[in-house]
């Protein structure tokens, strides 16, 4: 079909239903298309939409473009680029391969054969699975017992497996920590953290609630004024993608339609419907916001009030 006009089309859905002008680059390569896009928002003359998949067209607009605007190009690299006689777009696409590889890096290599017309970069749907998750919080007021701390580890932990759950990977260890304040000078300083494996691959809310307080518990001191607590999930593997101990206990049965479940009715319901015993209601933990700024363009109880 006619990909310009699909580009139209496209743009104006998103100017009516959004409010917000986007420009669109059609082109054989991501690198080539994000040229373009440049380029639709540039000159307006070309009505947002810009089509590079003619290589005529393709290199007028490389011709126009510094060398600095094309994507993976940065300040320090297109300065070194300028001074090796580099200064278009069209002038990269040109050079030889082997020189920049040897005198950058790969990507700078693959970005010139991009420019070129030969598709080096894949197309992603979504961003990258986190290798990490982390849920961690500055207390309002400080803890001092164990139970407080609890509290909050669980509930840290609970957000940790939405996290995890989201974007459908399983767990293989967790790290606790816990600290006070460094700029408490009356306090006793003190910070700690451990690390737990656990026995099965998981993304089952009973199962990092007990592998966090399990940590905790083995880090706690009673005395310190605790300022801060956090969980921080790693060692990621996707479901039916890894090979389970032949000594390791078995998974809980029917954790994954659980967890289901428990997910779907607090996104309906509100986060926090569902949650494990340990945790109240208000939990109590919310960080300092008493200099917060106004929330104008996200709460309706915020908007900006102007008197005439």
């Amino acid at each position: 079909g006619d990909l310009e006009a699909l580009g139209r089309l496209m743009r104006a859905r998103v100017l009516r239903e959004v409010g917000i002008p986007v420009g669109v680059g059609i082109a054989p390569t991501k690198t080539l298309a994000k040229l373009a896009n440049w380029g639709a928002k540039k000159w307006p003359a070309t009505g947002g939409v810009v089509d590079l998949r003619d290589p005529a067209r393709q290199r007028r607009l490389l011709a126009l473009a510094e060398v600095g605007e094309v994507w993976g190009i940065g300040r320090k690299i297109s300065a070194r680029l300028n001074t090796m006689g580099v200064s278009t777009a069209l002038q990269l696409a040109d050079y030889d391969r082997k020189t920049l590889r040897r005198m950058f890096n790969v990507n700078v290599e693959r970005t010139a054969r991009e420019l070129a017309g030969e598709a080096c970069f894949a197309l992603e749907e979504g961003p990258e699975p986190k290798q990490m998750i982390a849920c961690t919080r500055s207390f309002g007021e400080r803890k001092h017992t164990l139970q407080e701390l609890q509290e909050a580890v669980a509930g840290y932990a609970t957000r940790a497996g939405e996290k995890l759950r989201g974007q459908r990977h399983l767990c293989q260890a967790i790290q606790v920590f816990i600290r006070s304040s460094p700029f408490d000078q009356r306090g006793e300083p003190y910070s700690r953290a451990t690390c737990v494996a656990l026995p099965y691959p998981s993304a089952d809310t009973r199962d990092l609630v007990a592998a966090s307080l399990a940590g905790l518990q083995a880090i706690f001191r009673p005395g310190p004024a605790y300022a801060k607590a956090g969980v921080i999930l790693m060692d990621f593997v996707e479901p039916g993608r890894f090979t389970p101990d032949l000594f390791a206990p078995a998974p809980r049965p029917g954790s994954d339609r659980l967890m289901a479940v428990i997910d779907t009715i607090n996104a309906k319901q509100g986060r926090g419907t569902i949650r494990p015993a340990r945790l109240a209601p208000d939990q109590g933990f919310s960080m300092k916001r008493e200099r917060l700024s106004a929330r104008f363009t996200t709460s309706w109880s915020e908007l900006l009030q102007v008197k005439c």
